[in-house]
Parts: structure tokens; sequence; C-alpha cells
């Protein structure tokens, strides 16, 4: 075997690279202040959601969303808080501990004691564990088995395994084995070197093999006898490949070295001058969105950016990390951070400038240079410092040379000017312009000074204040900054804006009409842009600049709150808010066509940004001042896609309790349809989008069946209640910060429908009702018939009763009738005997009709009349007083068609002649009239006698009754009902009576 050493090879950067970016901070920690639960993490793993799990020493396990984290330990069921190994499989979470194996399956553990478990490895879809008394493998998801493979590694420490080309390789505490089979018959079994390895990698036919104290073999997968050493790093916890082609080798006491696996070439090493906090790194992870993360024994987690922005703080040479102002100048950054004076940045580092000591514990607010490239800084409440080159005169020049000393054509000053020399406000100077005759300074209280300043004569000359009297209504300018058509503009804190034009002063006022601070004021091709503290970003291309416009667009800065406003070489406009920095894409109309946020978790790592500190180099870098350092953008077309978000469902409740009984992954967009009972109407879910990156920035959607989809929000649960019966598919979406859509999910779920709601069921009753109605209605109809059959048999019954009571009547009637005659004609027989013979042949003829009519049950009004002609005849013929009668018929009928009973309308006749007439002082009149309408028969008996009241007096005193008149009204009751006979006197106009009137109706009954 030929064993080649070598050392570390560098790539060196010269210039700025050299001597300023290799102490570039692009790590961000997260510790325990985060939420982590200890600040020693041994092991890494991302699941398939995106979660990022941590394992920890003493403190359990973490899980972390880009957020927060959340933490799982003992109390929850974890067998150990001490965690070395981490791995994901089938959503589930495997544990390697001090006490053996743990696995998480959704909110459970389960704990399977093993020895000490060093890693958990996955090879050809099969989990390994790595312990401390040789191999393991795990069957079957929970059921462990241990793998007999060689006497000399059954029983050791097992640190690595990988299966590569072909074979598999193990790294242990004695040395590195080679096996074509995982089994003690294996064919083919090797011990390639003896020492303690500690980690294995293999790419493009190479493996890279590392000890813990004695480097890094590297030797073809085929061929080891020309392996080569690196010999550093020392101490190797892990390796691994990351960015495709760099091997990440994390020691325990150089942080981590990343080598190029191709050249074997180290390109750069993150350690304690770049950010780490501690040496002891555990291991690097790459994860999906290309993120690149550190665990670290005692310094936490640690996030590397592999992106364009580079950060400048304490731990990088910064003498503060507030930078309050910056500024380009003669191929260096000028910056002032809180009160420690002021600082350059060049291609060989950076530098504290020496100043007067006055200056050196001032706030410099603000920085710029003029044409000399002199650095002029206004401070807050000291002035202003000039810092720059004075070419000597001669009469030094003369000097210096007969001191035979080395004579310099400039020498570097730095002088204060205050009120103390002359300067009119020692106010906080906000911001200086440099014009070719004249220096601007704007203070933040007393208005604009425009003065000129010659070093080398030490000479102020102040040429005007402008301030109130001179029309700037407010003197709290905040910032100020020169246009194409050389006008000064100027913005201050309540929202003003206005202008400084061959010493005159234009105020136009308050041209939002908001009363909000414009904090920053850009320029670009004629468009005036207004940073606004909470009211976002404004702009006008008017020629006068009168009216503006909010910059607005599909999408939406991180805030409203602009501390700066710049333009890159690209057209882009970048914003500095409190959240870190918006990249605005403009359209020709300024419109927001898209917008790019870096924050913390984009390696803008300064977070809030300061008040108009920004600049742009020579190169088209920008540089921004924030409150935790300086961050320094260098653009280039960034190679880092956006993915689509993976969307997955955390947990679906039914009536508020959580499905377990389901794999929730398998059932999203499948046929699988949970079934669901008719009193489990309450369904909600919880959805979720890791976004490791930016986790504020992911949104949802929703819909339930054929609705329109919800609006986008932050939402991550949605509650369902009192759903219908029936089928439902809930459909969710995500969108990252880039609105990036992710696949709709789908979950299908059925809600059984009660019994009652079945159709079956409905048919059945529909059925048994229809039936029970027939039956109802065909017991109905018999109980109707049998009582319309009863119905009619009583009727018939009661019909035969009413005839019999009929002809009973009449019955009652004719002897009355029959005995009355009589009497008459014996009465006739001493007085009238002349008329004894006519009047017995009328009452023969009467006799025979009232005999032939009794036996019917009607008969016509034509012969009713014929028998009362009849009857009244006879009276008249027995009467001793005459009277005159006379029988009227007002109808359009013939009376042979209506039909009577007979032997009604007697009766009452009889009463009138007998009762009436013949017993009143005058010559008797009788009428009978008969009427018709539409149903009834209207029959009318007037008589002029003595009336009906005087009548029934004498009747009373005589003690006679008239049994016709009483049998009559109850055949009439009997037809018409009560009340249907009407009996009234007739009253003279002297109040005598006139006689009496007799009305009754009956029905009108036809013959047709």
């Amino acid at each position: 075997m030929k064993l080649k050493i070598t050392y570390k090879f560098f790539v060196l950067f010269f210039g700025i690279t050299l001597a300023c970016y290799a102490q570039n901070k692009q790590l961000r920690a997260f510790t325990l202040e985060d939420g982590l639960p200890q600040s020693q993490v041994y092991a890494m793993t991302q699941d398939d959601k995106g979660y990022l799990w941590l394992g920890t020493q003493g403190g359990g396990l973490a899980r972390f969303d880009g957020n927060s984290f959340k933490v799982f330990n003992e109390t929850n069921g974890l067998s150990s808080n001490y965690i070395n190994t981490l791995n994901t499989k089938n959503n589930r979470l495997y544990i390697g501990t001090k006490r053996g194996l743990s696995i998480k399956k959704k909110h459970t553990f389960i704990n399977i004691e093993t020895p000490e478990v060093n890693k958990i490895c996955e090879l050809n879809g099969e989990l390994f564990l790595l312990t401390h008394q040789g191999l393991y493998q795990i069957k079957k998801n929970t059921v462990v088995e241990k793998i007999e493979i060689h006497p000399e590694i059954d029983t050791i420490q097992v640190k690595d395994m990988i299966f590569f080309d072909d074979y598999y390789w193990i790294a242990t505490q004695d040395g590195l084995w080679q096996f074509n089979e995982l089994s003690n018959n294996a064919s083919f079994v090797e011990k390639i070197e003896r020492n303690d390895f500690s980690a294995l990698v293999g790419f493009d036919h190479k493996i890279f093999a590392s000890t813990f104290n004695d480097g890094t073999l590297v030797f073809e997968s085929q061929n080891f006898d020309d392996a080569v050493l690196i010999r550093e790093p020392l101490r190797i916890n892990h390796t691994s490949i990351l960015n495709n082609n760099e091997l990440w080798i994390a020691t325990d006491n150089d942080g981590i070295s990343v080598i190029d696996a191709t050249t074997n070439a180290e390109l750069f090493t993150l350690d304690g001058v770049n950010g780490l906090s501690v040496p002891n790194v555990k291991q690097a992870l790459q994860d999906r969105q290309s993120n690149i993360w550190i665990a670290t024994s005692g310094g936490g987690l640690y996030k590397y950016f592999q992106n364009n922005f580079k950060h400048f703080s304490t731990e990088t040479g910064l003498n503060g990390n507030r930078v309050y102002a910056v500024h380009h100048s003669n191929n260096a950054i000028w910056i002032s951070t809180s009160e420690k004076g002021l600082m350059r940045i060049d291609n060989f580092g950076i530098h504290n400038i020496e100043i007067p000591e006055a200056f050196s514990e001032v706030k410099i607010k603000t920085i710029t240079s003029d044409q000399s490239e002199n650095i002029w800084a206004g401070s807050e409440g000291r002035g202003i410092l000039f810092h720059g080159k004075v070419t000597l005169d001669s009469i030094v020049i003369d000097t210096l040379k007969r001191s035979k000393k080395r004579i310099p054509k400039t020498v570097e000053v730095s002088k204060v000017i205050s009120t103390e020399n002359g300067f009119p406000f020692d106010d906080w100077i906000r911001k200086i312009h440099i014009d070719k005759d004249a220096i601007y300074a704007a203070t933040y209280s007393s208005g604009i000074v425009k003065f000129n300043y010659n070093p080398k004569l030490d000479s102020l000359i102040i040429h005007k204040t402008f301030a109130t009297q001179d029309g700037i209504e407010d003197l709290y300018i905040r910032d100020m900054v020169k246009d194409n058509a050389n006008r000064l503009w100027y913005a201050t804190r309540n929202g003003q804006l206005g202008y400084l034009l061959n010493n005159k002063i234009t105020h136009l006022g308050s041209v939002l009409d908001l009363q909000t601070p414009i904090n920053s004021i850009l320029f670009q091709n004629n468009t005036l842009f207004l940073g606004t503290a909470g009211k976002g970003i404004w702009w006008s291309n008017d020629e006068n600049f009168s009216t503006f416009k909010k910059l607005k667009g599909a999408k939406k800065g991180s805030s409203e709150n602009i501390y700066q406003l710049i333009f890159d070489d690209q057209g882009y406009l970048w914003a500095g808010t409190e959240r870190g920095v918006d990249k605005l894409e403009l359209d020709k109309d300024n419109e927001i066509k898209d917008v790019f946020f870096f924050g913390r978790n984009d390696g803008f790592l300064g977070i809030e940004t300061c008040l108009n500190a920004v600049d742009k180099d020579n190169n088209g870098h920008l540089w921004f001042g924030a409150l935790y350092g300086l961050t320094e953008y260098r653009p280039a077309e960034s190679d880092r896609e956006t993915k689509k978000p993976n969307l997955f469902l955390e947990d679906v409740k039914v009536a508020y309790r959580s499905v377990d009984s389901i794999q929730l992954s398998s059932w999203t967009n499948t046929d699988k349809v949970l079934k669901l009972k008719p009193d489990q109407k309450q369904v909600s879910f919880s959805f979720k989008t890791v976004d490791i990156d930016h986790p504020n920035g992911v949104e949802y959607r929703y819909k339930l069946n054929d609705n329109d989809w919800s609006p986008w929000s932050s939402k991550e649960t949605q509650d369902f209640s009192e759903l219908n019966f029936g089928a439902h598919d809930f459909l969710v979406q995500s969108r990252n910060h880039r609105w990036k859509e992710s696949e709709p999910l789908r979950f299908s779920f059925y809600i059984e429908s009660p019994l009652y709601k079945k159709g079956w069921f409905q048919w059945t009753i529909i059925g048994l009702a229809i039936l029970g109605l027939i039956a109802i209605a065909y017991q109905y109809i018999k109980r109707i018939k049998r009582k319309t059959t009863k119905e009619k048999e009583r009727l018939e019954l009661e019909n035969h009763l009413l005839t019999l009571e009929q002809k009973a009547l009449r019955l009652q009637m004719n002897p009355h009738f029959i005995f009355n005659v009589l009497n008459g004609i014996k009465a006739m027989a001493p007085t009238k005997p002349e008329k004894m013979n006519e009047t017995v042949n009328s009452f023969a003829t009467l006799l025979r009709e009232t005999l032939v009519n009794s036996r019917k049950d009607t008969i016509s009004l034509d012969q009713e009349i014929n028998t009362l002609r009849h009857y009244v005849e006879v009276e008249r013929l027995m009467a001793e007083k005459q009277f005159e009668y006379d029988i009227v018929l007002n109808t359009d009928l013939d009376p042979e068609e209506i039909l009577v009973p007979p032997m009604l309308i007697q009766p009452f006749v009889e009463n009138a002649i007998r009762h009436g007439i013949l017993k009143g002082p005058r010559e008797g009149e009788l009428k009978i009239q008969f009427d018709t309408t539409d149903d009834l028969l209207k029959v009318s008996i007037t008589d002029n006698g003595i009336g009906i009241y005087s009548s029934q007096q004498q009747k009373s005193k005589t003690d006679h009754q008239s049994m016709a008149l009483k049998v009559t009204r109850e055949r009439l009751e009997s037809i018409s009902g009560k009340n249907a006979l009407e009996v009234s006197e007739i009253k003279n106009s002297d109040g005598s009576i006139g006689g009496t009137t007799i009305v009754f109706k009956i029905p009108l009954e036809t013959d047709y």
C-alpha cells in the first residue's frame, strides 16, 4: 500500500476576498433563548414533511419548523434525554439514545432496549443500528435483531456504515472493514485498515474514511493501495457530502473544514473566527431548501447561509453592531456604529479611524464625501467631522527640508466643526450634501445650513441658514437629496416636502395628506420615491411632483415602515424595514410585479435596518446598516430554485377527537373514504407546510366540495360543524412566500345518513304508510258504507214515519172538517132549507176531492186551488154573512207543475173565515195569494176580520180549540222547519184592527 500524506489545500482569494470576506459572518445561531432545549446538539435529520429534528444531550428531542422548537423528552415517553443519532422512515422517527432505540409514531414513543446507539443508517431500504456492541437491524418497523457478521465487530463500537460500489463499508472503533454482504457467511470480508474510524462517505468511486485522531483516508473503492491521507483536520466526529461535491468535516475542536471532494483542496473553514461560538461540531446537514445546518456541542444550532449576503458584526471585526451610517468612497466602505466612532472597510480589512477624542464617543448619523474624497460626518449634538488629506504648502515643505525629515505631500487631518469654531448649531446633523461650491447640512430641528470649509486654512464660512423665516415649516428634517434639476429636496418628520433652489425654499407641505414621517427620499429616472414610517412607499413623476401615488401590486412588501430606499444596478428597488429588506421588481408603470423578502432566515442577520444607512459601491454591491451589524449584498444569479411547498395533513378530528386509526398521508389524494356515523357531523382539519426559511410567509386556502376557494390566510386549521349527510371532499392548498403553490390536498369522508334518512328505509316507510293508508281508507270506506247503510235505513224509516205522520195529520184534519160542515148543514135546516141541497152537493164534491187528495203526498197547486174554491163556496153557502174572496197566482210557472202537500192551506182559510170574517163587523173579504221564487212557494192568506188576537180571546172564553190549525202548524214545521209561519194583524190608520195576514213558505217542488 502506498500512502500519500497531504496537508490542507487553501484556495486563496486575493484583494477584498482575502482580507475581508474570510471573516464574513454567514451563520445564524439558535440557542436556549430561541427555545432550543439544550445547547449540546448531537444529531439532526429532516423528515418528509420538512420538520428539522434535533437530538440533544440531556434536553431530549426538539422539532423545528423554522419559527419555534417543540420539545419531547422522557416525560413524553422518550426512553432517554441523551440522543446520539436520528433517522426517519415511513413517517416514523428513529431515535438512537444511550439506553437504546426509541421510535416516535404519531404522538407515542415505542422504546426498545439495545446497547447504546451510535448511528442509525438506511442502506438499500433497510435500517441498521450501529451500537457500542455490534450491528443490529430494524425489521418490520419495530423489531430489532442482532446481526452476527464477524467476531471482531460483534462486540465493539460500530460508528459508521455505508453501501458503496456494491460493498458494505463499516467503520469501527478498531478498524475499517469491507463486506460483500452483512452475514457471518459473507464470501468476501476484509479489514482494510486498523484505526479508530469515526465517519465514512462515498463519492465518485472514492471512499473518504475519517479517523478520530489521524485525519481522513481517501482511496478508490477498488484500489486501497494508492490511498491519500488528509492529515488535517483531526478529531473528526462526522462527515457528509453537501452542495454536490463538498466534503464537510465536523470536528471535535476545530469547527468545520470544507474540502473539495474532487481535488481534496480545502475551500474554507467555519470556526470561532467567522461565527461559531464553540469548536465542537457534531454534524452538518443540508436541508431540502439547500440550507446547511450545523449541530454543535455547547453552542446550539447554526444555520449557514449560502447566498449573496455577507454579514459583519463585532464577531467579525466591527467595534459595534448598531450601524448608523454607511457611505462608499474611494473603493472603501465608511461606517459608523453606536457611539464607537468611524470605521473603514477596504481590501485590507476593517480599520478604526483615528478622530478627535470629542468625536470618538458620539453617534455619527450621516457620512458623505466630497470630490477630493474627504469624509464628512454629521453627529448627534457634536456638529460635523471633517476627515481627509490636506496638501502641504511650500513653507511647510521648506521647514521639513531643513529638519531633514521625510517630506510628505499630504497629511491626514481630522477636524470637528461645531459652535466652538463658528458653526451655528450643534444639533443632530441628519444629512450632509456637498456641491462643488457649497456644503449643505440638514439639522433635525434648526433647518439647513449652507457653508464652506477650507481644511488647509481651517477656514469656516457660513453662507446662510434656511429655517422657518425662509419657508421651511417643519424643521425636523429626516432626509435630503439633490435631483437632476439641481433642486435640493428635503423631507421632514411630519410628512412635509420641499426643496431648495437658487437659495430659495419652495415648501410643498404635506404632499401625501398623511401625518406620518417621510424617512427616505430617492430619485430614479425623474421619478421621486418617498419611504414613510408606517404608510409604505409613494412615488410621483409629475413635473412639479404635486401628486403622489402609493406603490402597489399583487404582492406586498414585508412592512410599511420604510427606513431605507436604494436602486441596484439591475433596476430593483430595495426597501429596508424593521424586518429586513425587500427587493421590489417594478414595471414601467411603477406597479410591483414581484417582491423578494430577505430577513434573518435568509442571511440578512442585521434584521432591523437603520435610517438611510445604505449605499452602493463601484461593483454594484449594496451595503445595509442595521441594528445587528453591516450586511453586504453581492448581486448574482442565484441557483437556488424555489420548490413547490410540501403540504400535509397534521391531524383530522371528528367530534373534537383525533382520528388516530388511519395514516393520514395514505388517505390524501386517494380513493379512500373515511366513514363517519350520523352523529359525527363535526370535522376539523389541521394542515401544515413547513418552510424553515420563511415560516411566516406560508399561506393556505381551502374549500369543501364544489364551493369556491377561501381567501389565502395563515390559518392552519379549519373546522366544519353541522355538516350535511353524504359524501364530502375537503381540499386545501398552500403557497410559500414566493407565492409558489403546492399541489392541492384532498381528503374524502362520508357521513352516514341516519336510518330515517336512508332511501330504502324511507321507501319502506312510504310503502308501509301507503299500505296503512289503504287499509285505513278501506276500513273507513267500509265504516262509511255501514254508516251510510244505517243512515239510509234510518232516513227511510224516518221518511216512512214522516209520511205516516203526514197522513195521520191529514186524517186528523178530515174529521174536524167534516164535523164543521155537517154542523153547518144541520144549522141550515130550520133557516135555509132551500140551500141545503146545493150545499150538500158542493160538500159531496169537496169531500170526494179531499178523500182523493189525502191519499197522496203531493198534489198540483191547480188541484189545491180547485179544492180551496169548493171549500170556500161551501162556507159561503153555510154562512149567515156574505163575504167575497179572491185567489191570486203570481208566478211564471204552470200551476199544474207546482206540487204542494194536500190540505195544508185549507185550515188557515177555514180559520180566516170562521174566526175572522164571520165574526167581524164588516162585509167579509178573503184573499189567497201564491208567489214563487227560485226555490220557495210563498202562501199569503189575508182577511178583514176582527183580528187573530181578539179571536183567540173569544175562543178562550168559549174554551174551544181549533184542532185543524194546530195540526196544520205541526205539518208546516215538519216541512219547512220552525218559525216557518208568520201571523200578523192588519192595523188601520186610526189604530183599529183591520184584519189578519198569515204567511208561510214551503220548498218549491215541481213536476219536471
